[in-house]
């Protein structure tokens, strides 16, 4: 069973970053493109949570301020 490799969200930009760069290059083999690819998909998935979950932390944090500032 492979290990689930999780960064914090700059880690997995950066790293996203290097791989898109190494794809660009040209000179990955179709495999090597392919895991490449892979883990780029992987990664993206990973920063989209992450920032939705941010999303829904300062929607619920603004709804709190909005909340005291009613009262």
């Amino acid at each position: 069973m492979a290990v689930k490799k999780s960064y914090p969200f700059e880690q997995s930009l950066e790293k996203l970053e290097q791989l898109v760069e190494r794809m660009e290059e040209g000179d990955l083999s179709l495999e090597d493109s392919l895991k490449t690819f892979e883990e780029g998909i992987k990664l993206t998935r990973q920063c989209q949570q992450a920032l939705v979950k941010a999303e829904q932390t300062v929607k619920l944090l603004l709804s709190k301020i909005k909340y005291i500032l009613k009262l």
